[in-house]
């Protein structure tokens, strides 16, 4: 099924790409820098994010088979289009050493084990959780906000070696998170072109 884009969607895209020039990214990272820059109006995320072409390649096609997507809050499943979204953090309880973040990871990964793709927007403890564990995931779009721990995180999950989107910087947040993750929805899984 062929996604609808609204005249307003198709202009603000054709600003975008008026002010800041994506052509020499690879298709799927192309896709996710200019859909996190429409989301944010931020055009510095065309420097800071990191991702791998081949890494983005092999996530997009186990999104498309049907591989669950889980999301720290739910401020990331609603921005989170087209696709059924599992968040734990209703059923999570902080303790001892954990937050309720990082309990909802582990309450989500004994759900969808291993070969879901994580989309972490708002929690860093979420994060470094998921490194904790041994969950093999499709993808990490890591890309929690905030001024403790948030650098540090990402940082540690490019040092993971696990595939992943992320950023340098401390800003992220749900809607650039979801919006990395509607980018690989949106991207075609044939060769025709995408907006």
């Amino acid at each position: 099924m062929n996604r609808v884009v609204h005249p307003i969607e198709q202009e603000s895209f054709r600003r975008l790409r008026a002010r800041l020039d994506t052509s020499h990214f690879a298709p799927l990272t192309r896709a996710v820098v200019e859909r996190v820059v429409h989301s944010s109006a931020d055009l510095e995320y065309a420097s800071d994010l990191v991702m791998d072409e081949s890494e983005l390649v092999t996530a997009h096609a186990a999104l498309h088979a049907g591989a669950p997507v889980v999301v720290d809050v739910e401020m990331v499943a609603a921005g989170i289009t087209r696709r059924e979204t599992v968040c734990r953090l209703k059923d999570a309880r902080s303790g001892p050493g954990m937050t309720r973040s990082a309990h909802a990871v582990r309450l989500a990964y004994e759900d969808v084990g291993p070969g879901a793709l994580w989309v972490i927007g708002c929690a860093p403890t979420a994060l470094e959780e998921l490194l904790r564990l041994d969950a093999s995931p499709a993808l990490v779009i890591g890309l929690p906000v905030g001024f403790v721990g948030a650098a540090e995180s990402k940082a540690a999950l490019r040092e993971s070696g696990l595939p992943a989107v992320s950023n340098v910087s401390e800003k992220g947040g749900s809607a650039v998170a979801a919006a990395a993750l509607n980018a690989l929805l949106y991207h075609p899984t044939s060769l025709e072109e995408t907006l």
